[in-house]
């Protein structure tokens, strides 16, 4: 692996060591694990008392659910549940619209996309799960394909293939335009991972994940852990300007600010308000928009916010993507617009400075690799989370997971041993996951080559029972990690095979919460992404000095953008938003796909697992079929139901076969692909 920034000094002192992988599993008795069936149902009861008081609150002004102690049950900030958030919204709409619209979601799924060839739904293969968007289309091609999180967004990245242009420009072109349209989860003041797979078979990742500033340390954060979440202090310097014109250098074929136009001419001539946009600024924690001078003149002009489908512009950030598009990214890290930037955070209580937006740079590396069920599958590294999801696919590749029962029928492939071992394998890459920080800050190899390894995958199979799950002391995890949020991630194939998977992130919604006002750039909140040190979590793990904050450091992601080839040409890319969600989303859209024979549909909009070993909590969406939260609860495992409103990862995926291209972007959030 290469890198072309070696600019972090190496961390001293951490001399951790990885706690022995072919050590006994912990012996519990009867008593150390609470009934599956009792919690589960006690998780069901919660969120009735959730949906029952904020149902109360609709009609009344008093805020039921912080009455009696219910705050510390539903949370607050950003842990509060979004069940709970969603169900308080109902300005322009009246109650009775807006419950009908939690409750019994639109079934329409008929949409005209221009140039894109839709497959058709028969009989045979009817739209199965009720998902907050409906679309759930596929659609197909040969010339080229994007799925990406917006309609209009995938559309942009297919006029640009229409127009001569390779995958790159399409991935670049349609990044620009979802941090545009959905500026709540990634933008130009944000950063990513890029995984690019030339036809020849030559692959490189660009790393252009947020640095934290030059005057940052670990303790800065000690005395207001909010801090790190919301105000110029929760900045880190941006990237993603930086790596798409990296990868643009390197791949891309038309003119540089060719990418940028359909955006500008969006943001300035105007668009219909996206749904998913609509939705996300009526969260109540964003309810100071509408009155704030800045956010309010975007999102609500007229006193209200906009609804989905009035017209929205953004003539500021129209303006910067021009000079972007003019001058270059000088300008972004140099000039006029990083001069305002800077002074905007540090009037904010940042510590942001000129040196910093000039001295960031792009790491260009080579991917890691794995094999699964015969194909080679390529991911990014640290402080990517590919390593995460490599231990997954190493532990899968040679586990049986047709073994035990059908669950849905007798010759239903997804058996009930098999959905139990790829929890049980979420689990034990959960608890991986606390080892990894940043390369060139700390070198902590040993402990991550030895998770990577053949022996450790083996000892890993050899400790999941078929017969039950355990307490998260059984999985070895050695730290907390925090708690990840946000992102986007968009996948492209064109003609000639050239692929792309693309994931950029601002962290939490709206990132910081600061969008500078001469600008229109909302930047992001990462250093939240570092972990802090002294706090130890409700289960007695300390935080990762693998990812404490240092000065140039980038904080550990959960992206795991991925390419699967299969004899040699690209076969499917894929990849998740979703925080710490990603790695085990696309690790079930895989298995799905490869192990249980689904459809490219079913294996996206399929009610997804999730278990990131703490809390010791099974979640999955409410889609699911009761035969399955059935078989779980066998097992031992407490389930919880992601309402289809609030999915908290959502995968964008394309394939290859037999000369066709196919591609889904995921209803979760109501995202549509486009082809030609």
């Amino acid at each position: 692996m290469h890198h072309t920034e070696h600019n972090s000094q190496p961390a001293k002192g951490v001399q951790q060591k990885l706690q022995s992988s072919n050590s006994a599993a912990k012996k519990l008795g009867k008593n150390d694990v609470r009934t599956a069936s009792t919690s589960t149902q006690q998780v069901r009861v919660l969120n009735w008392m959730k949906f029952i008081a904020v149902f109360l609150g609709a009609f009344t002004s008093v805020a039921w659910y912080k009455l009696g102690g219910f705050e510390g049950i539903f949370g607050s900030g950003k842990k509060t549940s979004h069940f709970l958030q969603k169900l308080q919204q109902v300005e322009d709409q009246g109650i009775w619209s807006s419950l009908s619209s939690i409750l019994w979601p639109s079934s329409s799924n008929s949409l005209d996309i221009n140039g894109t060839n839709l497959v058709p739904l028969t009989f045979e293969d009817p739209i199965r799960y009720r998902n907050k968007g409906n679309q759930q289309l596929t659609v197909s091609g040969r010339n080229g394909i994007v799925a990406a999180e917006a309609e209009e967004c995938s559309q942009v990245g297919v006029d640009i293939l229409r127009e001569g242009g390779n995958a790159v420009d399409a991935a670049i072109a349609a990044g620009i335009c979802i941090g545009a349209v959905n500026s709540f989860s990634s933008g130009i003041g944000g950063g990513g991972f890029m995984l690019v797979r030339l036809p020849n078979g030559t692959s490189t990742t660009f790393n252009f994940r947020e640095k934290a500033p030059a005057a940052a340390h670990k303790d800065m954060f000690k005395n207001d852990p909010l801090a790190a979440q919301i105000g110029g202090l929760s900045v880190a310097v941006p990237g993603e300007l930086a790596g798409y014109e990296s990868a643009w250098r390197m791949y891309g074929s038309l003119p540089w600010r060719k990418l940028f136009e359909p955006t500008i001419k969006l943001m300035r001539d105007g668009m219909p308000m996206p749904v998913e946009l609509a939705s996300r600024i009526r969260w109540p924690q964003f309810e100071y928009f509408k009155t704030d001078p800045v956010w309010g003149k975007v999102f609500a002009p007229k006193g209200r916010f906009l609804r989905a489908g009035e017209r929205f512009t953004r003539p500021e950030l129209a303006y910067t993507l021009e000079e972007v598009a003019t001058h270059g990214i000088d300008t972004f890290y140099r000039g006029d617009i990083a001069r305002q930037l800077v002074n905007f955070v540090q009037k904010n209580g940042g510590i942001l400075t000129m040196e910093d937006m000039a001295n960031y740079t792009v790491r260009i590396e080579e991917p890691l690799r794995a094999s699964f069920d015969g194909r080679e599958v390529l991911t990014c590294g640290r402080p990517c989370s590919g390593e995460a999801l490599v231990l997954g696919l190493n532990v899968l590749d040679r586990m049986d997971l047709s073994v035990g029962e059908g669950i849905l029928h007798a010759d239903d492939p997804m058996t009930d041993v098999g959905v139990h071992r790829l929890i049980e394998t979420m689990k034990w890459i959960s608890a991986g996951r606390t080892i990894l920080g940043d390369p060139l800050d700390i070198d902590n190899s040993a402990l991550v080559n030895h998770i990577l390894s053949s022996e450790y995958a083996d000892s890993v199979r050899a400790n999941i029972s078929d017969e039950r799950t355990y307490d998260y002391t059984h999985y070895n995890a050695i730290y907390d990690v925090p708690d990840q949020h946000g992102t986007t991630h968009l996948s492209v194939i064109d003609k000639d095979g050239m692929a792309v998977a693309l994931t950029a992130t601002i962290n939490l919604m709206f990132g910081s919460q600061l969008m500078e006002p001469k600008t229109g750039i909302v930047l992001n909140d990462h250093m939240d992404d570092f972990s802090l040190p002294g706090v130890v979590n409700f289960f007695g793990l300390s935080p990762s000095p693998f990812n404490f904050i240092a000065p140039g450091k980038r904080p550990q992601s959960s992206a795991a953008p991925t390419i699967v080839v299969n004899n040699g040409d690209v076969e499917m890319v894929l990849g998740a938003s979703g925080g710490s969600r990603i790695s085990t989303a696309v690790l079930d859209t895989l298995v799905k796909k490869y192990r249980w024979n689904r459809s490219l549909r079913d294996s996206v909009e399929s009610p997804r697992y999730h278990h990131q070993l703490l809390p010791s909590i099974v979640y999955i969406d409410e889609t699911v079929e009761p035969e399955v939260v059935k078989v779980l609860e066998k097992f031992g495992h407490v389930v919880d139901y992601v309402p289809v409103q609030f999915p908290f990862s959502e995968i964008q995926a394309v394939y290859r076969e037999e000369g066709m291209l196919y591609g889904i972007s995921d209803s979760r959030k109501q995202a549509v692909a486009a082809a030609f």
